[in-house]
């Protein structure tokens, strides 16, 4: 185990040795390129990292073509028709507004914009002044909002808490123009953790969301984050918030991850426990991700989003060929946690690859047993 971790330190100080893994006697060790032991990812199809998508976890192609003709454009109307016919109490709005908010935010911090020059994410500016009654333009506001403060500031600052309050005022008025609409109290979760609400608070606002989306994922992943010992809560209070979305999980339901995703967020920074990812909890937490992927319908929008971090999750316990099964499916996005937590997501979804393909070799795996 010591020397996979070791050498994960070394692949991440040069990813140029990414392709050449291999294991022999019981232990992950680097070879020279060209080397005829080397593992390589591209034998199973992979798409290369310069070619992966960092903006969405899994295929949405219907998004991506919208966000490809309005970032070149500049057009925010096929954004707004979008999602006018995305439905209100499902995972996709979310993620769509996210994409489009995330979209906005990257082409302001490329282009800030200054004397003559337009800023970048004008279409979002213009879908507000020109249709200001429309709810989707509302909510992808307010998530921009929310994105900038995190992004451009520090909590606690006072900059940080002005543009927190702007997100505020925008979630209220998107509320207004869609009541049954889950998505502007999502936002406001964010909102929430950066504002300081107190328990009495949250627990309002989290009732707002169960009363129009009882079982929505994308929503409890948001609320995890207050309930985690680094914001507002404790350990303790975040395994409890999983633990009981999982229990109450209806058939099918991928609500039965949620302990995956709070053990992660609890990860030591420094792990010096020996077989920590192969403990009771960790591996409970696995075992529950992976009953809910099995049982999931196949076009769950947060599909992708479990198995990117089982990926995780699988390579660390070095449970190869497993995590091997999720990579297939997964592969070509990146776009998802833990991933996006990096400065350079393709290049860690990498790491993990290159790493679970050695691991699968060395165990007797090829492209020829691993099945699609």
């Amino acid at each position: 185990m010591e020397i996979l971790w070791v050498l994960m330190a070394v692949v991440l100080i040069g990813f140029v040795l990414l392709p050449y893994l291999r294991r022999r006697r019981g232990g992950i060790e680097l070879v020279p390129p060209g080397h005829p032991d080397a593992a390589d990812p591209a034998n199973y199809g992979f798409v290369r990292e310069e070619e992966l998508d960092v903006r969405l976890p899994g295929p949405d192609e219907d998004l991506l073509d919208v966000l490809d003709l309005v970032q070149r454009t500049g057009d925010y109307r096929a954004a707004q028709q979008l999602l006018a016919g995305t439905e209100t109490e499902g995972e996709r709005r979310w993620q769509r507004v996210q994409a489009f908010a995330g979209a906005a935010a990257l082409e302001l911090q490329q282009r800030p914009g200054g004397v003559g020059e337009i800023p970048g994410g004008q279409w979002l500016r213009v879908w507000r002044a020109e249709m200001p009654k429309d709810a989707g333009g509302a909510a992808v506001h307010a998530e921009f909002l929310a994105q900038q403060a995190w992004r451009t500031s520090t909590p606690g600052a006072d900059d940080f808490r002005i543009i927190m309050e702007e997100a505020k005022a925008a979630v209220a008025d998107a509320a207004l123009l869609a009541p049954g609409d889950p998505v502007p109290y999502i936002v406001e979760l964010s909102v929430a953790r950066g504002l300081h609400y107190s328990r009495e608070e949250f627990e309002q606002l989290w009732l707002k969301i169960l009363d129009r989306a009882p079982h929505h994922m994308g929503a409890r992943l948001a609320a995890l984050h207050y309930w985690c010992e680094k914001w507002h809560g404790s350990r303790e209070l975040a395994y409890q918030f999983a633990e009981a979305a999982a229990a109450r999980a209806p058939r099918g339901s991928l609500l039965a991850a949620m302990p995956l995703f709070a053990v992660f967020e609890h990860l030591p920074e420094v792990n010096l426990v020996q077989g920590f990812y192969r403990s009771e909890v960790v591996t409970k937490a696995i075992h529950g991700a992976l009953h809910a992927v099995h049982t999931a319908r196949p076009d769950d929008p947060m599909l992708a989003h479990v198995r990117h971090l089982l990926v995780f999750f699988l390579v660390r316990a070095e449970r190869w060929a497993e995590a091997m099964d999720q990579l297939v499916r997964v592969d070509g996005h990146v776009g998802a946690l833990p991933w996006t937590l990096s400065a350079d997501p393709a290049a860690e979804f990498a790491v993990y690859r290159a790493l679970a393909v050695a691991g699968y070799e060395a165990n007797g795996g090829s492209p020829a047993t691993l099945p699609h």
